[in-house]
């Protein structure tokens, strides 16, 4: 047996994703997740003009020989665009071999290692009653675990705040904007940011959440790497009264050495790498133990088996894992996290953002959410299937992330 066609799929059920379908000899259908958040199309050319023809004829059982002749071989290494594009062929893989045993994929990882996998949901407001609002809604559905970003006085709109946030409504979040008549985009919006004003503001929501809801609930925020190592030296330290389970990308982490000053300075948890893509990203920051979570997602990380690496690394040093679970990830690359979550020693936390309805009428998945707790489901593989049909009535729209300009107009950190 041997892989027959390989081809790629770009569709747009409510925000835009990229799937790899890789069918065998024998008819075996694979999917993988390639899904680049404003960067799509990049990654759906490396895969269909690059990457599709050197597949066919490969013998589809043997993933990790071919994880490594798409990484070493190219030349070219690393990087979103190739590490999305190796992700996809790679998850396509384990979902044919899984699927071929009768077995879901965590069985071929080592088996279950929990029974549930704990997530955490997305709690804002642009004001403390509307966050408080969102916060209660979750808490009432029996999460243990909320994210908490909140509206800064004086910004008109601050990246990762929903105008969405009461309960019981989908913390409905798209930070890749498309033209207001939902066509495509020409450009990125940009929005303002003031650190100084974000610094003295958070501490204080934080402060009131804790009254309110108590020293039990899990409380996790995101800075967007907008801090300089001492303003996230700051604020890690401002935190630590309020005991967070981690404290995320509070500098950007392509400079590894700066969490340094951040660990020196306080005891909160850390947490980085959304937009890291190997595991040379973490080495400084897993072998001097300068974060506690890793927040790569196996999209973008070279699928299962590049976050499998990357997690037993961690693993070695003490440090947990806490995947990366947006909504601009799909659903297939959603259920390759939580296999890995399942099987892996060092489970820590998983991020989630559900999905639209109409994106999961387009992919139809096996795992499930109950009370809190996410479980990938028990059908062979990786449990999820596009339905190519719908897809085709979804077609891509251009969209783009925004820009984040200082109060002087600098171009800064999103």
């Amino acid at each position: 047996m041997s892989i027959s066609t390989a081809d790629v799929i770009v569709t747009s059920p409510g925000r835009n994703f990229v799937t790899l379908k890789i069918v065998t000899s024998d008819g075996i259908v694979g999917w993988g997740d390639a899904t680049l958040n404003g960067r799509e199309l990049a990654v759906a050319s490396y895969l269909r003009d690059h990457l599709a023809s050197t597949l066919v004829g490969r013998d589809e059982d043997r993933i990790e020989d071919t994880w490594q002749y798409l990484y070493r071989g190219a030349y070219w290494r690393r990087g979103p665009v190739t590490m999305a594009a190796i992700a996809a062929v790679d998850m396509a893989l384990w979902d044919i071999k899984a699927k071929k045993a009768g077995v879901p994929l965590y069985q071929l990882l080592g088996g279950a290692s929990r029974d549930k996998l704990r997530v955490y949901a997305h709690a804002s407001g642009g004001d403390y009653p509307a966050l408080a609002r969102a916060i209660r809604g979750y808490v009432d559905e029996g999460y243990t675990a909320v994210r908490i970003q909140t509206g800064v006085p004086g910004l008109q709109r601050v990246y990762g705040v929903s105008d969405t946030a009461d309960p019981g409504e989908r913390y409905d979040y798209e930070p890749a904007h498309r033209a207001a008549d939902g066509s495509a985009a020409s450009r990125p919006e940009e929005e303002d940011w003031d650190t100084p004003a974000y610094l003295r503001h958070v501490p204080a929501i934080f402060e009131k959440v804790r009254e309110e809801f108590g020293p039990e609930l899990r409380l996790l925020h995101d800075s967007h790497h907008r801090m300089s190592p001492i303003e996230a030296a700051k604020l890690a330290k401002s935190l630590e009264p309020y005991d967070l389970f981690w404290l995320e990308d509070a500098t950007p982490g392509e400079d590894q050495d700066a969490f340094r000053l951040v660990r020196q300075h306080s005891t909160t948890p850390l947490a980085t790498g959304e937009v890291f893509n190997s595991v040379y990203d973490y080495q400084t920051l897993i072998t001097e133990r300068l974060i506690d979570y890793v927040r790569s997602a196996p999209t973008h990380t070279g699928g299962v088996t590049g976050m499998k690496k990357l997690l037993d690394f961690a693993a070695v040093y003490g440090i947990r894992s806490g995947l990366h679970g947006p909504t601009d990830v799909s659903p297939i690359g959603m259920a390759a996290a939580l296999h890995l979550d399942l099987a892996i020693h060092n489970f820590g936390i998983q991020e989630y953002m559900p999905h639209s309805e109409l994106t999961l009428e387009t992919f139809r998945t096996s795992y499930t959410f109950d009370r809190g707790f996410l479980h990938p489901g028990d059908n062979p593989g990786l449990g999820v299937e596009l339905d190519e049909q719908l897809a085709q009535r979804h077609p891509y729209t251009r969209a783009y992330l925004p820009v984040n300009r200082l109060l002087d107009g600098t171009v800064h950190d999103w």
